[in-house]
């Protein structure tokens, strides 16, 4: 937030105490300012810039020599440091901005009491859009925001638009309050910001010819607008009373895939890209064989679902010469998926290992019964689920994909991979989606215990 925009949002442009500064965490020995400043300190000013968050501060950093103000116990401090060298300062974490919509399918909604607190976060981020790649509703940001997105160069953002007709938009979002989307991303994209953009497409809601105006509406932003993600909505067996929603039938997704077609073929003579992705998905749930890899062109929208089966199956292929000829001893490994890739990993992963004498590799499918059938997916397995069903077959080794885990090491449902273990009561390799080289290590790991 420049001082400017501050005072437009009602503060005195020149008073530090006014503006919300970065808390300093830690100092580290080699930074400039140790012992010079205490853990707790605020840093108000970055070249008589205000820094509010980390984005502020990389923002101001442009400069061989910085200056800095530092708030602590009342008082204001002025160093001078090389811009050039890393000041040696850790924040306090950015506190993250919440959504306030009621999405008709919003997941946070569709969860048991009882699990991690992080699980009902509703992020709805602009500068997490910008790091991390998060999807926002742009519904919680004000002109100020919108004019720092466009001052300091936040691209690309990742927005939510889920339909371009506004009444169908408030519907969905369940904010009567929406502002029209258009202009918004008409203001961005005019300002050199580039936007990658998604709608979850429910059956009866907003596919068909509203899909169709949601491609048309964006795609009049090309290239501003560089892509937009088609994904089916996803919905769990936790959803009393919450609207009726149903998931898409082997024949609708087929439909979705038809229409996404249509435009795709159009946009690649106009503008040389397909522009608009039906997520993995709908070729899975149409039972329609995955496009190559070149049809998803620069993989804008990977983290989304889009070309990440193919992607697997392109790095399985290239690396799968590592594999081992035989093994020493007879090794039966088990690779734990969900429904969704249940049927490229059939196809194109199995077979390769048929070939292998001495290594039985078996698929193990888990039922997520946690959540309900219609999820699908192996980040959201829960441990206890994967434990019943790897107990069937009692393998010498489990292989978890690494979208099962945190960072803590933990389940969805909190169960440890330490606990996992016990209960699984054999050896556990994740961390990787090289499952060429996960076998190969499995293979290593059990030749010598």
């Amino acid at each position: 937030m420049s001082a400017s925009q501050a005072g437009r949002r009602g503060f005195e442009p020149h008073h530090p105490l006014f503006f919300n500064g970065m808390k300093i965490v830690s100092i580290e020995k080699n930074s400039p300012l140790y012992k010079k400043v205490s853990p707790g300190a605020e840093l108000i000013r970055v070249n008589g810039q205000a820094a509010s968050d980390i984005l502020d501060f990389h923002f101001c950093n442009t400069e061989e020599i910085l200056s800095l103000e530092i708030l602590e116990n009342g008082l204001i401090q002025n160093f001078t440091i090389d811009g050039f060298s890393d000041p040696g300062l850790e924040f306090e974490q950015m506190k993250i901005k919440v959504c306030r919509n009621k999405c008709l399918f919003c997941f946070v909604h569709q969860q048991p009491k009882g699990m991690r607190r992080s699980l009902y976060l509703k992020d709805d981020d602009y500068r997490f859009s910008f790091t991390h790649g998060n999807f926002i509703t742009l519904s919680e940001m004000t002109d100020a925001d919108f004019d720092r997105i466009i001052a300091q160069r936040l691209s690309p953002m990742y927005v939510s638009v889920h339909a371009t007709d506004d009444k169908l938009r408030r519907c969905i979002f369940q904010n009567e309050k929406l502002e029209p989307v258009l202009a918004r991303l008409q203001q961005l994209t005019d300002s050199g910001i580039a936007i990658h953009s998604q709608t979850v497409v429910c059956p009866g809601l907003n596919d068909g010819q509203h899909l169709e105006k949601t491609i048309e509406d964006l795609s009049a932003l090309m290239p501003g607008v560089q892509s937009l993600a088609v994904v089916p909505v996803g919905l769990t067996k936790f959803r009393d009373r919450l609207p009726q929603l149903r998931s898409f039938t082997t024949e609708e997704s087929r439909e979705v895939l038809d229409l996404v077609k249509k435009y795709q073929k159009k946009f690649l003579k106009q503008h040389g890209t397909r522009f608009v992705f039906p997520a993995d998905e709908f070729f899975i749930n149409a039972r329609v064989k995955l496009p190559n890899l070149s049809y998803y062109e620069e993989m804008f929208q990977f983290e989304n679902g889009i070309g990440m089966a193919r992607q697997f199956i392109v790095d399985f292929n290239r690396r799968k010469r590592y594999l081992p000829k035989k093994t020493g001893k007879s090794i039966t490994v088990a690779i734990v998926t969900g429904k969704s890739a249940e049927s490229f990993m059939k196809a194109d992963i199995m077979p390769v290992f048929d070939n292998i004498s001495g290594l039985n590799v078996s698929l193990k499918v888990v039922e997520n019964k946690f959540w309900g059938e219609n999820v699908t997916v192996t980040g959201l397995l829960t441990g206890n689920d994967i434990a019943e069903s790897v107990a069937e077959i009692n393998p010498d080794c489990i292989l978890l994909p690494p979208n099962c885990l945190n960072g803590d090491d933990l389940f969805i449902d909190n169960m440890s991979l330490t606990e996992f273990e016990r209960r699984v009561n054999c050896p556990v390799l994740t961390g990787t989606y090289d499952l060429a080289g996960l076998i190969s290590r499995a293979v290593n790991f059990l030749e010598v215990n």
